[in-house]
């Protein structure tokens, strides 16, 4: 029975290639006016309105289903985005954070340079706590006695001097800088020799004022301060900071032509936006 019912499919299979092969023969092989062609006409003319109608009547379901593809895909392009977006705002916040202590270490390069003081062992750090309050008059580093850092070493920054170190700690120093109201510098006029103490204007906490010029001494707008490096006239003690270490630019002279000039600059370190310092760690041995 089960034989019986193959051949039989088998049969009808080799009827319908056997018809469909002559059916095209046929086709392929008769005019364009033939009958077959006629009916394949006629069947098109009758099928074509239910294809429209039925086009129509599931174009908006095409449309719903493609407004829902294009919606995931759109989702997942924004997302994706969104992801690009993080990493390069990421990527342009570190690499403007890199710029500024480029700025800063080729600042401290060249001020190693323009003074000398590689033979001062200085320590490089970086400010990890800072003042809060609006006289900013300290800073904290993450070198300490650890890194040969001692009390009363000086600290410059990338421009100029910044201060003096007040505490040592293992693994941190505390830094008093330059607009402290207990620090004093000598210091000079750098392109005439006037001497004086660089301490901070009383009332102001940004502005330095070079004390102690008598009335023959003529400074300047625009002249430059650095430190003397010379041997303290009260105690006769060596000064703590080296010579020639920029610390300001004169702006304006008070009292000018009398003994009670006083000579105000502008630090060339910015002390508000310090990121990276260094310690001179070897002591002071000049007379």
């Amino acid at each position: 029975m089960y034989d019986k019912t193959v051949r039989r499919r088998r049969a009808v299979l080799g009827l319908l290639v056997a018809s469909s092969l002559i059916l095209l023969t046929a086709y392929f092989g008769e005019s364009a006016g033939g009958g077959l062609h006629s009916i394949q006409r006629g069947a098109l003319e009758v099928v074509s309105p239910i294809q429209e109608g039925a086009s129509r009547a599931l174009k908006p379901v095409r449309d719903l289903l493609g407004w829902t593809g294009d919606t995931f895909h759109a989702k997942g392009e924004v997302k994706d985005l969104r992801k690009e977006r993080d990493a390069l705002r990421a990527q342009a916040v570190a690499n403007a954070a890199a710029a500024r202590e480029n700025a800063q270490l080729r600042g401290l390069l060249g001020l190693g340079k323009d003074v000398g003081l590689a033979a001062d062992r200085p320590v490089t750090a970086r400010v990890i706590g800072q003042d809060p309050s609006l006289w900013y008059s300290q800073i904290q580093i993450n070198a300490g006695s650890g890194d040969g850092v001692r009390a009363d070493q000086p600290v410059v920054g990338g421009e100029g001097l910044v201060g003096v170190v007040s505490f040592a700690a293992p693994g941190y120093s505390v830094v008093r800088l330059i607009t402290d109201h207990t620090t004093s510098v000598p210091a000079r006029v750098n392109e005439t020799g006037v001497a004086g103490v660089v301490q901070p204007e009383a009332g102001s906490p940004t502005d330095l004022v070079l004390n102690f010029t008598s009335s023959k001494d003529r400074v300047d707008r625009g002249q430059t301060i650095v430190t003397a490096g010379t041997t303290s006239k009260v105690r006769k003690l060596a000064s703590i900071f080296p010579p020639n270490v920029p610390i300001g630019r004169v702006t304006r002279i008070d009292n000018p032509g009398t003994d009670d000039q006083q000579v105000h600059l502008t630090p060339f370190v910015d002390l508000r936006r310090l990121e990276i310092v260094q310690v001179l760690t070897k002591p002071d041995t000049r007379p």
